[in-house]
């Protein structure tokens, strides 16, 4: 049985760091890094934006030169995928019964694309997004579509129908169960003004719009049926409705967890010498109040893994960074500081019209996120507000003029 000093399973953004990390840390062990694609470990957020729309090669998403691995005496182990974990004899089985033995785990798989739980979501012409494969899929697919519905009105879904619109042309349909799109992660004003603007782009934005069904012919999707009965013809149905994390071999093991594996501040789960990362661990965030939380951004998944190494080196440190998320959509790029969830007031800084502006949140008059739409010094400088959980006067804040770090006490 082969055996490594750390086994970093899953080889996306939080894996490939964790490597990184420990060599960048001098640990003097053998490290491998095991995944389930056969490319090299690569950047996703492009594979709704610029990969799928060309702006970007492959080879211009890796995280890292194909050869950088080998050079940091990293071993790839692609192609494959563990079953199963037995933290007592610190040893995972793999998807053709070898096994592979361990010091420590880093557990970095991430998570699945959620399936819409309507007959027909199994069709061919129905895509989630989260893999080259996934991407690669709709490209060898969008020249014969000609009406896209995307079901799912969140970050994902939105910039591949920003995509499908503006560089292919198609006719796309976004369908959101709620009463309006990205009710989940910001607040009104930021979801009528990317609403407003899809549909400018000719996108037909429906809200409050429930699914009953995919349908289709010969195996091939032809429409969505929604609880209407209204039918909407697609040659192409893409899913967008959050990930599935890919925790079930840890949680069979004994890991503690419901919604992905619970880690504490060094990112440390319940099994010993087992540590969880990135999208599938749910950890208490200081910037959500303390609430126990997973973050599905790349921001968390690497700053995670650089904790996780830290401590397997024998730093322990505790993981509070402040999360940052951004989404291209047409020629708005959205840059997201800290997290709105809980916020009981909203301060609109700048026009919309001017399609740069920023939406300030705060929960008892201190600062916790900002939206920044084309506005990159207000999303630079806010930080320290967010930061600080400072109390800044809101007229003052809604104020363009006023540089935002102006508002931040002197130390």
């Amino acid at each position: 049985m082969d055996r490594y000093d750390i086994l970093i399973v899953g080889a996306g953004h939080g894996g490939a760091q964790a490597a990184v990390a420990l060599r960048q840390l001098n640990f003097p062990g053998t490290v491998a890094l095991l995944g389930d694609e056969a490319e090299p470990p690569y950047e996703r957020p492009p594979l709704s934006k610029e990969y799928f729309s060309g702006e970007k090669s492959f080879e211009r998403i890796l995280i890292r030169p194909a050869t950088f691995w080998g050079d940091r005496n990293v071993s790839l182990l692609l192609e494959r995928r563990v079953v199963s974990v037995d933290p007592v004899a610190h040893s995972v089985t793999l998807g053709d019964g070898s096994s592979i033995g361990y010091g420590s785990l880093i557990w970095a798989t991430g998570g699945s694309p959620r399936k819409i739980p309507v007959p027909g979501n199994d069709l061919a012409g129905v895509h989630g997004v989260r893999t080259r494969a996934d991407a690669d899929a709709m490209l060898a697919e969008v020249g014969t579509v000609n009406e896209v519905v995307v079901i799912g009105g969140g970050y994902i879904g939105l910039e591949a129908a920003a995509v499908l619109a503006k560089k292919f042309g198609k006719k796309v349909t976004v369908l959101e169960a709620l009463d309006r799109v990205l009710a989940r992660v910001a607040g009104e004003p930021l979801s009528r003004f990317y609403e407003a603007e899809h549909r400018a782009h000719g996108v037909d934005v429906q809200l409050g719009a429930s699914v009953a069904a995919i349908e289709g012919l010969d195996g091939k999707v032809t429409g969505v049926r929604l609880g209407d009965g209204t039918v909407l013809p697609a040659q192409m149905v893409i899913v967008g409705i959050g990930i599935v994390p890919a925790t079930q071999p840890l949680t069979a093991a004994g890991a503690i967890g419901s919604n992905g594996v619970d880690v504490d501040e060094h990112c440390r789960t319940s099994l010993p010498d087992v540590y969880a990362i990135g999208d599938c661990a749910a950890h208490e965030n200081g910037f959500c109040d303390g609430a126990k939380i997973r973050l599905e951004s790349v921001q968390n998944a690497n700053d995670q893994a650089t904790i996780a190494a830290k401590a397997i080196n024998g730093e322990l440190v505790r993981y509070n960074a402040v999360p940052w998320f951004w989404s291209n959509q047409y020629d708005l790029r959205l840059q997201t500081i800290g997290l709105s969830t809980g916020f009981d007031q909203i301060v609109q800084r700048g026009d919309p019209a001017n399609r740069s502006f920023s939406i300030v949140y705060l929960r008892k008059g201190k600062v916790i996120a900002l939206d920044c739409v084309n506005a990159t010094k207000d999303y630079v400088q806010g930080r320290a507000l967010v930061l600080g959980g400072v109390e800044a006067p809101v007229d003052q804040l809604a104020d363009p003029e006023i540089p935002l770090k102006s508002l931040v006490p002197v130390a």
